[in-house]
């Protein structure tokens, strides 16, 4: 299995969109697809139509267990209407885990545990982060082959981009091999100025950490989000989905995947 965790410590940069868009291909690829929901108000959840409050069992459940086991597992996870795609939903309530949980043994280590119990059940699973740098998303990144950084091309997320990267440089020695990351310019409009000059910041900054394209932006992408639907499944011939499909690609020759896509 290979693991994706998509993370930026700023919200509204296509973190979620880069999650389903991503797993939609997969999934139309026939691939078994984890995905997982760490931010407590659910975007994911939501844009793959289920309702947090109303849902019995949520990712919450297996951070609270002495460990996370397969049969919990059972009982969190979510089928969706895409053959393929299992989704372990969000709740308000992970919010909490920071001030009752936080100091708990092994508390980072939960999803990378849980994973190592499914390696064999999932072909890809993809973690979509909360926008704060706190339990979850320690979990998320110490549980992934390689951080997706979605970063929006404009000058602040620029900025929310430099803080992303600070915090893979401060959890380094909770990892002994460091961080695999990839920056992902997202939203990009060739006709401003802002997005031109940011992605010529980026590419000057980031080097070979940067993805060699751009997410353009894209209507289809919000259609896509109201019909609940992954955008390759809703608009199959969109710009954005084949760029998504490029970045794709890209990502499983960058992770030294011999199985064709």
């Amino acid at each position: 299995m290979i693991v994706w965790t998509v993370a930026n410590q700023k919200g509204g940069v296509g973190k979620t969109t880069t999650v389903v868009a991503l797993a939609g291909l997969l999934a139309q690829r026939h691939k078994r697809v984890l995905l997982i929901d760490t931010d407590p108000h659910g975007s994911l959840t939501s844009y793959l139509d289920y309702e947090s409050d109303a849902l019995s069992h949520t990712l919450f459940d297996l951070f609270q267990a002495p460990r996370p086991t397969r049969a919990l597992f059972e009982q969190v996870a979510l089928k969706t209407r895409f053959e393929g795609l299992t989704l372990l939903p969000a709740s308000i309530s992970l919010a909490t885990l920071e001030r009752t949980s936080s100091s708990r043994e092994g508390m980072g280590l939960v999803l990378k545990r849980l994973l190592a119990e499914l390696q064999d059940d999932f072909d890809v699973a993809i973690i979509d982060c909360p926008p704060v740098l706190g339990v979850m998303m320690v979990n998320a990144l110490a549980a992934c082959d390689r951080i997706l950084v979605p970063v929006q091309t404009e000058f602040l997320a620029l900025k929310g981009l430099e803080r992303m990267v600070s915090t893979f440089g401060l959890m380094h020695k909770a990892r002994k091999d460091g961080f695999n990351y990839t920056v992902v310019p997202t939203m990009y409009d060739q006709r401003t100025r802002a997005s031109v000059q940011s992605l010529d910041s980026l590419q000057q900054q980031y080097g070979e950490r940067l993805w060699p394209s751009v997410i353009p932006v894209d209507t289809k992408f919000r259609d896509a989000s109201l019909r609940h639907e992954p955008p390759s499944y809703f608009a199959q011939g969109s710009r954005g989905v084949y760029a998504y499909q490029t970045l794709l690609r890209y990502l499983w020759q960058l992770d030294g995947v011999e199985q064709a896509l």
